[in-house]
This record gives structure tokens, C-alpha cells and sequence, in this order.
């Protein structure tokens, strides 16, 4: 009998290749100029041996942490009722997901989400239960209030009308995504929330699936703006979705943003809302696409960072 080496269908059979480590320098994107602190911080987190869901969370404290911001964190601009609430969310490679919302008095609600995610059954915590769960795990009571944030709460009040202004540096969130030296994908939000909105408002930022979405076997994508339009359309599950038919991160962001202004087209006019979204796939390809001009997202890859203009639907 002929060894089975010498057999002539076996030289059609490919040899097996050991397989290119594309991920070794990692990747972090970030939504708005302020990402290129929030990717410093996951990017020095990967560099300690970190994975995904410790850049995301490293970067998301990052953020917590500058009590001067006005759209993240404990300095961010209150309620119309003069309380600053936080929402943030995580999810990591494996699927598992954790939220809080109406969040008050906890400077690192990401950390939170992280705790839900990791020490109960559950997805999301709300409110007065979110706050107590925090205590319980080692999270400090806060009381602090920016005085800069105070003040323009204190303006705002002598007319009460809420007029959203398109792409103002006062963004309403942070959304990252990150890639860690094995591949592995993970995302976060943080955010104080829509400035002046009725109390107990919960925007996209911490719902898994309309402010973020990863799915380990196609990508991640997250959203900013205008959150009642983005939960509208569940838009970053959406993303990643269009993402496992086959598209880019580009024609995904797209094609959710197409879909977006049509569900909203009757709800609110084009021109009192900004969305925007960031979007990345398993190849470490890079997509981002807004309603209007003037997104912009940081990115942290192959140890550069940068600040990147988005394309946009109107000019």
C-alpha cells in the first residue's frame, strides 16, 4: 500500500499556517476630541497587560475622573431640577453585560456597570437600588457639585426651555470601544446625560444594544447624540448586524444613520438633532458617520493617536 504521503489528493490539501498576530498593538476609538485621554489611559492599560474590558472601564474612569467636564462624571450639568444623574454601561468579549442608570452621588458609575456585570444576574440596575448596590460593593458616596455646571444650570432656569444645540463641546457621552493584544473586543459608555432633561430621563448611552453593542465573532459599535433617536432604532445592535451580513464598519455606520433619520422623520426635525456613530470590526477596520457635520472620534492604533473627522449625511 502507497504511504499516504505519496497519495497525489493530498497535495491539494493546504498547509496549515500559524496564524499572523494582527492584534498585538491593540486598538482604542473613542467618540469626540476628549477620547484622545480616555484612549491614553486604555492604551497604557493594555501595555500593563490588560484586557479589552480593562482599557474600556480604565478609560471610562479616565473621563469620571475630570470634574471639570461637563458631560461626563460628577461635574457634568444636572437635570432640570438642579441633580446631576450618570448612566454608563459595559459589555465585554464574552457577551455579558452591566448598566446603571439615574445613578447619583457615585464618581465611577463605568466601574459600577462593571460590578453588575460581574457580581449579579442581572443587566441593569436603576436609581436609588444602582446607588445602594454601589455602597455595598466599596463605592464611596460623592456630594460634589461644579460650580461651572451649577452656574449654567442657574441660567438655564430663568427661561426653562430646552433647545438642543448640534455638535457644541458640551457633548452628552463618551463611548469607547477597544481590541486587546489577543483580539478580544469590549466597549463602555459614560455619561451625565442630556443637560436640563427631566428628572428620571435615561438616554441611549447605557441600554446594551442603543449606545452599545459588541459581539466578539463580528465587532462593536457605540453611539452619540441625541439619545431618544438612537433608542429609536437600537442602532448599534443594528451596526454590528449589517456588520455579520458582510458590510464594513463604514457602510454599517451608513446604513444605521439612513434608517435613524427615517424612523425619526416624523418626530423631530433633522435640524434639532445630532447622532452619531463609531463602529469597528474583528479585522480591526474602522468605520464612523454622523447626521451632521462636525463628529469627530479619537483613535489609538498601532501605538498612534490621533483625532479623525467623520463623514457626515448632510454638508
Amino acid at each position: 500500500m502507497a504511504a499516504l504521503s505519496a497519495l497525489p489528493f493530498l497535495s491539494f490539501i493546504p498547509e496549515k499556517k500559524k496564524p499572523v498576530d494582527r492584534y498585538k498593538k491593540g486598538l482604542v476609538l473613542s467618540t469626540w476630541n476628549f477620547g484622545l485621554k480616555a484612549n491614553a489611559a486604555a492604551a497604557i492599560t493594555l501595555q500593563n497587560g490588560g484586557k479589552a474590558v480593562d482599557m474600556v472601564e480604565a478609560a471610562g474612569r479616565e473621563m469620571e475622573s475630570d470634574l471639570t467636564e461637563l458631560s461626563i462624571g460628577l461635574g457634568g450639568l444636572p437635570d432640570r431640577e438642579g441633580h446631576t444623574t450618570l448612566d454608563a454601561c459595559i459589555m465585554n468579549h464574552e457577551g455579558k453585560a452591566g448598566s446603571v442608570c439615574f445613578l447619583e452621588k457615585i464618581m465611577h458609575p463605568v466601574s459600577v456597570a462593571r460590578a453588575i456585570m460581574e457580581k449579579t444576574p442581572h443587566v441593569i440596575l436603576v436609581g436609588d437600588g444602582a446607588q445602594q448596590f454601589a455602597v455595598e460593593n466599596g463605592f464611596s458616596k460623592d456630594n460634589y457639585v461644579n460650580p461651572a455646571a451649577e452656574k449654567a444650570w442657574k441660567e438655564w432656569l430663568i427661561k426653562s426651555e430646552y433647545k438642543p444645540v448640534i455638535n457644541i463641546e458640551n457633548h452628552d457621552t463618551i463611548g469607547i470601544l477597544a481590541q486587546d493584544a489577543i483580539g478580544n473586543l469590549s466597549g463602555a459608555c459614560t455619561t451625565s446625560g442630556l443637560a436640563f432633561k427631566m428628572r428620571g430621563r435615561v438616554g441611549d448611552s447605557p441600554i446594551i444594544g442603543s449606545g452599545l453593542y459588541v459581539d466578539n465573532e463580528v465587532g462593536a459599535a457605540t453611539a452619540t447624540g441625541l439619545g431618544e433617536t438612537i433608542l429609536r432604532s437600537c442602532s448599534s445592535f443594528l451596526i454590528v448586524e449589517l456588520m455579520r451580513q458582510g458590510k464594513s464598519p463604514q457602510e454599517a455606520c451608513e446604513e444605521a444613520i439612513h434608517r435613524l433619520v427615517k424612523i425619526n422623520e416624523h418626530i423631530i426635525k433633522i435640524e434639532d438633532y445630532q447622532a452619531c456613530f463609531l463602529a469597528c470590526n474583528t479585522n480591526g477596520d474602522v468605520g464612523a458617520y454622523s447626521v451632521h457635520p462636525g463628529f469627530t472620534y479619537a483613535i489609538w492604533k498601532d501605538g498612534k493617536p490621533e483625532v479623525l473627522p467623520s463623514k457626515s449625511l448632510l454638508s
